[in-house]
């Protein structure tokens, strides 16, 4: 599913997912500099990230893929 990244001016990472119409905080990461690992949201869906170079500017789209969630 495409998924948007963005970091707000306090720096909080969210997920939007325009198909959903839903936007959620980024509350858990697996990996520091975010890509190629999972993330987890403040719903609870566990989503994977594509692998991307480090630095990437965001905001970006993304295709992820939901692992877990309802």
């Amino acid at each position: 599913m495409k998924v948007m990244i963005r970091k707000s001016s306090s720096g909080t990472l969210s997920a939007y997912v325009a198909k959903k119409d839903l936007e959620e905080p980024i509350v858990a990461q697996e990996k520091a500099d975010l890509w190629g690992g999972t993330v987890t949201l403040g719903n609870g869906w566990t989503l994977a990230l594509p692998e991307m170079a480090p630095g990437t500017s965001l905001p970006v789209t993304v295709e992820a893929r939901r692992l877990s969630g309802d």
